[in-house]
């Protein structure tokens, strides 16, 4: 989601490689990207994915993508809309186009980047019951997912930033209806951002409804690496948190800050890096299917899969009694 904002393409295209020859064959992308959305940037992202895949064997790259949701200010991705919404029209038009940017014939996971329907978002907590509205019905957007499921422009579908509820509505709604069943959930997931295991850590276990999680922001949009705590320092006048003023903004409370500072403290007791410590822990959880990176350097990006690699496996019982005695003191530091 840095990629066209943050980084040009040949910066892309060494980060897109170096992570491709060492195993990571999945890339995560969406309409929306790259981040802070804009007309004049957007789908940005795609194309710098798409130069690079013409040179790679596209059977052995998973190529993931995302439909956004309800959203009064995104109308500039589609052609004639005041609004977006997930229903059949705007999921065509948004694989047509995601199709076309990527120059590809299809989308091996499309995910719903967030709820047609109200739901507390990026940070949000409480269930707000004045900000209902009307919403499409699962049916109707997962009947439009099987219409681009036949034609063969999709493989699987899943969705983000969702909750336990509509996670068991979309799978109640497939089976009743004979229809394709969402096989992941893209949802943040953290040292400082664990509420999966407070009731969606059931419903997508497997003996439920069966759900795979791919953990975004396992580093707390990078905050976990200790480069904000120190304001003036480079990295962190590099980082997006600055760079795009009230972005993330959850990251920066001082509690988040505390929180922050407590895990580091703890890592280097035990002889780790923040990043080792941070994503060995989103590595080992076992309901972790798969966790997703943003890296806006090649450094950046070896750092965060040595980490991944080399991080004993599993961390050892005093690590992780040591976490949970953080998380007890700090377990919601990073709400608004």
């Amino acid at each position: 989601m840095t990629f066209g904002e943050q980084n040009t393409e040949k910066e892309a295209h060494e980060m897109l490689s170096y992570a491709f020859e060492h195993g990571i064959n999945a890339l995560d992308t969406s309409e929306a990207y790259p981040i802070p959305m804009k007309k004049e940037t957007s789908g940005r992202t795609d194309l710098y994915i798409a130069s690079w895949l013409k040179s790679q064997p596209r059977d052995k790259v998973i190529l993931a993508t995302k439909v956004c949701g309800y959203s009064e200010r995104s109308a500039h991705l589609r052609d004639n809309a005041k609004v977006l919404r997930v229903d059949a029209v705007n999921i065509r038009e948004s694989v047509e186009k995601s199709l076309k940017r990527l120059n590809t014939d299809y989308i091996d996971l499309l995910q719903i980047h967030w709820p047609d329907r109200y739901v507390p978002l990026f940070g949000e907590y409480l269930y707000d019951s004045s900000k209902w509205r009307p919403s499409i019905p699962f049916v109707e957007q997962l009947k439009a997912l099987q219409e681009v499921i036949d034609e063969g422009k999709v493989r699987y579908i899943g969705v983000s930033n969702e909750t336990s509820y509509g996670v068991m509505e979309f799978v109640h709604a497939a089976r009743v209806e004979g229809l394709s069943k969402i096989v992941s959930i893209q949802n943040s997931y953290s040292l400082l951002v664990r509420r999966f295991e407070v009731d969606l850590v059931e419903v997508c276990h497997p003996k439920n409804c069966n759900i795979g999680l791919l953990s975004y922001s396992p580093l707390g949009g990078g905050a976990l690496s200790g480069k904000y705590l120190d304001i003036n320092s480079e990295a962190a006048k590099k980082g997006r948190m600055n760079l795009f003023p009230g972005y993330m903004e959850r990251y920066n409370k001082s509690i988040a800050k505390e929180a922050t500072m407590q895990y580091i403290e703890m890592a280097k007791k035990h002889g780790l890096s923040p990043v080792q410590l941070a994503l060995g822990f989103v590595r080992d959880r076992p309901f972790m299917t798969s966790s997703i990176i943003g890296a806006t350097s090649v450094e950046q990006l070896k750092e965060d899969i040595d980490a991944f690699l080399t991080t004993q496996r599993p961390l050892p019982p005093e690590v992780m009694e040591d976490i949970e005695a953080i998380f007890k003191r700090y377990k919601d530091p990073a709400i608004l």
